[in-house]
């Protein structure tokens, strides 16, 4: 079965339009309760979690109606971070998590991801077994059995405490001054309250959320609005979430962004140190950079390298018994304290290092040399296959060849959004920039015909 529906991090769209319209949301609801009701007993509960999005509160109302529709009790967290749905699941002992959230993506866009009742986000296999009941239909329970609604209030508080929980109990923050850009999402009010109760100067960017500027020139993907307070602050660092607070970046003293690899170049060295990296492995995506690979190894650590996708890293530290794995975006999975990406408990990891070392941001988030690295987009329209286009893969393949014992190249369709990702690295940086040229050329021009 080809997936229609998902892609690598659920359901995403423009909302109001196929697939993120209410009607979608309940039978995507409906059949989920179907898919997670089987071989179970007869109480069956779902946790559902949203960012700040307008469309959040219909989606929201579809999704409800869809699972209490076939036997469901729904708990409605409101405005949470993405892990926060992972930890409250097989905390409230519920059969499905829901977070209703297009992550980085802005405000018009919407999206439904999964946890299943481990709080892992759910398997390949799973969500195509969804989205052939989406198609088929399924069947309703009958009216004694319609499930019901509970808002549950505290589930933002329940979260703080168990991120608190994962910061040493011998440092504090006290006397830190700290940006922490929420980017008008799902944690503009937890991370906030997190590291003050920490003991952090605290100076918030992105907390005044509408319903429209969620990701709006502020959060991971648009760090200028915090480097802008670090400086005229002069705070210690800066930490950028995304709208779902599941990845985070940081920024240091200077302002300047450290990406995901810097972060966990890191933190493996520092639990390797510590003896609690397991297997001396991280996991990361085929898209990070070589330099991390080649300072891991300097270190005698290894790297394993997943799909894109923090749930494909997930996946592959969950098989092999790894602990800490991301992105270079800035997802960062610490599977000793989370189901899944979690940007402000991987921004209290690098706090901790600033507080345990005395040391200034901009010598912790400079652990290794990039090697030339360059990413661009193409947006195709729907229907469009570029990478079938015949001109399209003679110049990558020109290209691969061109590469070969200088860097590497990596071509992709993004999971998220329609886009070709064009992405080489390259230690001649005029090649690197040649080659990528080279194809987001052909590209735009198969797109374009």
């Amino acid at each position: 079965m080809t997936r229609k529906l998902f892609g690598t991090d659920g359901v995403r769209g423009t909302a109001n339009s196929y697939p993120m319209t209410a009607e979608m949301a309940l039978r995507i609801g409906a059949a989920a309760g179907i898919y997670f009701r089987r071989n179970q007993a007869n109480v069956h509960r779902v946790v559902i979690g949203k960012d700040t999005r307008r469309s959040g509160y219909m989606l929201e109302s579809a999704l409800t109606a869809g699972l209490t529709s076939t036997g469901m009790t729904v708990f409605l967290m409101g405005p949470i971070p993405t892990p926060a749905v992972g930890m409250l699941t097989p905390s409230m002992r519920a059969d499905v998590g829901i977070m209703i959230s297009a992550s980085h993506n802005p405000h018009e866009d919407n999206g439904i991801k999964f946890f299943g009742p481990d709080g892992f986000k759910l398997s390949d296999e799973a969500e195509m077994e969804i989205e052939a009941l989406v198609e088929s239909g399924v069947d309703l329970v009958e009216p004694m059995k319609i499930g019901r609604t509970r808002h549950i209030y505290d589930g933002r508080s329940r979260y703080n405490e168990r991120v608190k929980a994962a910061f040493p109990n011998e440092l504090s923050l006290d006397g830190m001054k700290v940006v922490i850009d929420c980017a008008n999402g799902a944690a503009y009010r937890a991370a906030p309250e997190v590291l003050w109760e920490l003991g952090a100067e605290v100076i918030p960017v992105g907390v005044s959320p509408n319903g429209y500027n969620i990701n709006d020139n502020c959060g991971s993907t648009k760090p200028m609005t915090a480097s802008e307070a670090v400086i005229a602050h002069g705070a210690d660092v800066g930490i950028c979430l995304d709208g779902d607070a599941d990845r985070c970046l940081i920024l240091d003293e200077t302002g300047k962004v450290a990406d995901g690899d810097q972060f966990m170049g890191l933190i493996a060295g520092r639990w390797a140190e510590e003896g609690r990296l397991n297997k001396g492995t991280l996991v990361a995506t085929v898209m990070s950079n070589l330099g991390l690979e080649r300072h891991l190894e300097s270190k005698g650590l290894h790297l394993v390298r997943s799909g894109v996708g923090d749930r494909y890293v997930v996946e592959e530290m969950r098989k092999n018994g790894y602990n800490l794995g991301g992105e270079q975006s800035g997802h960062i999975v610490m599977t000793d304290y989370a189901t899944t990406g979690d940007g402000l408990m991987a921004g209290l990891q690098f706090l901790g290092e600033l507080a345990r070392t005395g040391r200034k941001a901009s010598e912790l988030t400079a652990v290794f040399e990039p090697v030339p690295q360059m990413l661009k987009n193409v947006r195709y329209a729907n229907g469009q296959v570029p990478l079938e286009d015949g001109k399209v893969l003679s110049v990558i393949g020109g290209a691969e060849q061109e590469l070969i014992g200088k860097g590497r190249l990596l071509i992709r369709k993004s999971g998220t959004e329609p886009l070709i990702r064009v992405m080489a690295e390259c230690e001649d940086p005029d090649l690197l920039t040649d080659v990528v040229d080279r194809i987001v050329d052909e590209v735009a021009r198969a797109t374009a015909a």
